[in-house]
């Protein structure tokens, strides 16, 4: 616990130091999202008994906690390959489950401080949601999955430009087909099937339902708790693989 302890706050230390321009970074697509997407499409335009605003509020919840969650990854690779602070770790008495589970909840606390942005522009734009219990577990899993990602995929890369590679490949089209700009459901089946194995899917879903007050669905939150749980378990074993 101590080990994993030292972990984070070394990353809260980091975030700490960079916080305006993290905050500033954080902030700058939600904006420009909400300026083209939402305000552009103006209030007239609705989904169904909702506004195209409040629609879209939840899926930036959805894409942004994704995005700052795997950006971990960006801050592992650093310490890596410029400052090689993991070998300070492989030579410190720290056990590899407390470094991927400090970094795992490094990578989460950057996804709900971007949550905490987005719900902020949101309440300057007068749109007003449920953000329950529901909500945040949604955006906790969602966080959950990526940040363990982002640590087992690090352990994998060769280089940092490789690493945007796959940011490039996995994320970016995760962020526009995950049900974050658009509803899922008015999408060809054929898509709809392709679409449902996307866990930002899920995560959008789940976080846009708790932020209307509908019920949970169950199998969502479910299906985000065991993804996260196996990639935490392949990180772990990824991060053995490269202290050997």
């Amino acid at each position: 616990m101590t080990a994993m302890l030292a972990i984070y706050y070394r990353e809260l230390l980091i975030l700490r130091k960079r916080l305006f321009r993290q905050l500033a970074s954080m902030s700058v697509s939600p904006l420009l999202y909400l300026i083209a997407f939402g305000l552009g499409m103006g209030k007239e335009v609705r989904v169904g008994d909702r506004s195209y605003l409040e629609f879209l509020i939840p899926g930036l919840v959805a894409m942004s906690s994704m995005v700052q969650a795997f950006a971990i990854a960006s801050e592992i690779n650093i310490a890596r390959f410029y400052w090689h602070i993991f070998e300070e770790f492989q030579a410190a008495p720290i056990r590899n489950i407390s470094y991927v589970s400090g970094e795992v909840l490094a990578g989460i606390t950057r996804a709900l401080l971007s949550t905490a942005l987005i719900l902020l522009i949101a309440l300057c734009s007068g749109v007003a949601l449920s953000y329950n219990f529901f909500f945040w577990l949604a955006v906790v899993l969602n966080s959950y999955v990526f940040a363990s990602l982002a640590v087992g995929l690090a352990m994998l890369v060769k280089s940092h430009a490789d690493q945007a590679l796959l940011s490039n490949f996995f994320i970016t089209p995760m962020a526009f087909l995950g049900g974050t700009f658009f509803p899922v459901d008015r999408m060809p089946h054929w898509v709809q099937t392709i679409l449902s194995f996307l866990p930002l899917t899920h995560a959008s879903r789940a976080i846009r339902a708790a932020a209307f007050g509908q019920p949970a669905d169950p199998y969502s939150y479910f299906l985000m708790a065991a993804l996260g749980t196996v990639l935490f378990i392949l990180a772990f074993h990824w991060v053995n693989r490269a202290r050997e």
